[in-house]
């Protein structure tokens, strides 16, 4: 990746000097840092405050109570990485802080739970399970989009959640087509 931002950065400046524009270029690199400076204080706060509410949830036992509402389902999905209930644990809470839109909160869990899943069917290659991890964490289900909307008001928008009900929509859909790969591509394997 930093040989693709290396090459596209050459490339503005060639590009800019050969157009004699490399003041416009020099301009624009300024002015997108500053864009990301802004942005990226813009939705600490929000963050911080998500991860507070993760935090919470944790600690008055919320977040327990809703993977065992989850678990059921999970366990379909995950039957033999369930067996080991630190692992399922660990797939509990990064599935539930992806329903709440945390994905900062839910890379450590799903670090862990890839890591126990590892360790549970060994060898070097990814287990079918790790791929349903993967593919439920990359596609994730979000209730409450809290990142794209810290970023949405940080933008300026009046109204940040509006987005609620297309976000349901899609991320239904590319968990259903992600699994519904997965589980295909499975019987390949085999």
């Amino acid at each position: 990746m930093a040989y693709i931002w290396l090459l596209m950065s050459a490339a503005a400046v060639l590009f800019g000097a050969a157009n004699g524009t490399l003041n416009a270029v020099s301009a624009a690199v300024t002015e997108g840092a500053g864009a990301a400076v802004t942005l990226c204080i813009g939705i600490t706060g929000a963050v911080c405050l998500w991860s507070a509410v993760m935090e919470a949830m944790k600690q008055s036992g919320m977040l327990r109570t809703l993977t065992n509402l989850l678990r059921p389902l999970l366990l379909r999905i995950f039957p033999q990485s369930f067996l080991n209930s630190d692992c399922g644990d660990a797939i509990s809470l990064n599935f539930t802080a992806n329903l709440l839109g945390l994905g900062n909160a839910a890379t450590p869990a799903g670090l862990r739970a890839a890591t126990l899943m590892q360790r549970m069917h060994g060898g070097n290659a990814a287990s079918n399970e790790m791929c349903r991890l993967i593919v439920l964490n990359t596609a994730s289900v979000q209730l409450i989009p809290a990142t794209v909307a810290a970023v949405r008001a940080s933008l300026g928008s009046a109204a940040p959640f509006d987005i609620i009900p297309c976000v349901w929509i899609t991320s239904l859909c590319s968990v259903a087509a992600g699994l519904l790969t997965a589980f295909a591509l499975e019987l390949f394997t085999r």
